[in-house]
């Protein structure tokens, strides 16, 4: 079995605790390492890129079928408390 990490994005932006029901996971062997959403191979930048452009989360899942609404709201559920969190 692969060990996975859960990202929590914040300023310091890095891992804290192993999980297997991780939203977002960071795996040597699934995008170089790159954090993506578990069970998927879609970075979470690819997201963040989508909703810096202007387009809507539906945009989103409708170009990554793979990420599911429930992955996309939790990610950015956890970026946003720990976003006003640090404020």
């Amino acid at each position: 079995m692969v060990e996975c990490r859960v990202v929590i994005p914040a300023t310091t932006g890095i891992i804290a605790c192993m999980k297997k029901s991780a939203v977002v996971v960071i795996d040597p062997k699934i995008m170089s390492g790159e954090p993506c959403f578990n069970g998927t191979r879609v970075p979470v930048r690819a997201l963040l890129d989508y909703i810096e452009g202007g387009e809507t989360l539906n945009e989103f899942l409708e170009q990554y079928p793979t990420v599911s609404r429930k992955q996309a709201v939790a990610f950015l559920e956890e970026a946003s408390q720990r976003l006003l969190a640090t404020g």
